[in-house]
């Protein structure tokens, strides 16, 4: 059976570009002279039925002795025997100790520190910004988009719950996004096409990145002061993090130098399997590693970084 990659890099390159604004005025302060490593976590927040499930795991690398920036993107569904559950619930079930031992049983590398977005993040970057261009590869109808707040609206008997869910329609061709918009856009995963799957879903995060990357370091929002101060205030208010201000200030400053090598990492196919009718896993879907264990992909991460 083919692995399908769960390569959820939204929320790491949120706050990748949000950190470059900051450190556009930070060349000034010290530098930092050994790799750390930081674990991100986007969680859906308040207003989800599960607001500390962490669906998007990623593990930042920063090399300061090649100026690079190293992005593993995590499956939630991977299975730690540790915890008898899912990557996704180790956040919720012991914060940041226990997301970070879970995560270094995958890949090695323990996280010297933490960040933690939600959706809202996005959203209000976008629209402080005026919105973003975005090309839409393909154009497709999700009729199942879940409305925030009727998760459990008996929508008066009717067995198919229609209340529940919006009708969201996309079409070919660039067009400007505000931030609500550009949030269905890289949420939907009910497409009637193939925009419906994992890969398509992947494809629209980047290009939405991408958008949001451009916008940001458009004259428009570098030269006005108020912009970047808003921007600043927004992304602070939404972080959860164990970065003191000064450390945030060396990270950012290593950021901005490295912002031009930047890699994006995924597990490969050789490192990983499918398991969802194992009584060890409790009959769940998850992952697992293909070896019995993580160490080849350990090997191949830590080659990679």
């Amino acid at each position: 059976m083919r692995v399908i990659k769960i390569v959820l890099l939204f929320f790491g390159g949120l706050v990748v570009l949000s950190i470059f604004l900051i450190a556009i005025t930070c060349t000034l302060f010290p530098k930092i002279d050994t790799e750390v490593s930081i674990l991100v976590l986007g969680k859906g927040g308040e207003g989800h039925i599960a607001p500390d499930l962490t669906d998007t795991i990623m593990l930042v690398n920063l090399n300061p002795n090649v100026s690079k920036i190293s992005i593993l993107s995590l499956p939630r569904d991977i299975w730690i025997p540790a915890i008898r559950a899912k990557l996704n619930t180790a956040y919720h079930y012991g914060r940041f100790d226990l997301a970070s031992s879970s995560v270094s049983s995958v890949t090695g590398i323990t996280p010297n520190y933490y960040v933690v977005v939600d959706f809202s993040l996005f959203k209000d970057l976008v629209d402080t910004v005026g919105g973003i261009n975005v090309d839409v590869g393909n154009s497709f109808t999700d009729e199942k988009y879940p409305i925030e707040g009727r998760e459990n609206d008996l929508c008066d008997g009717d067995k198919l719950y229609k209340c529940r869910y919006e009708t969201l329609r996309f079409a070919q061709g660039k067009q400007n996004m505000d931030g609500e918009t550009a949030l269905k856009f890289v949420r939907s995963r009910n497409a009637t096409n193939d925009e419906g799957t994992d890969i398509a879903r992947e494809a629209r995060q980047q290009k939405v990145i991408e958008a949001l990357k451009t916008k940001l370091l458009s004259s428009d929002v570098l030269s006005n002061p108020k912009v970047l101060k808003n921007l600043y205030d927004i992304t602070i208010s939404h972080l959860e993090t164990n970065i003191d201000g000064k450390t945030f200030i060396k990270v950012a400053r290593l950021i901005f130098k490295a912002r031009n090598n930047i890699s994006f990492l995924s597990i490969p196919d050789e490192f990983i399997k499918i398991s969802q009718n194992d009584k060890n896993q409790d009959f769940q879907y998850v992952f697992l590693p293909e070896t019995g264990t993580w160490e080849k992909f350990q090997e191949w991460f830590k080659s990679n970084i």
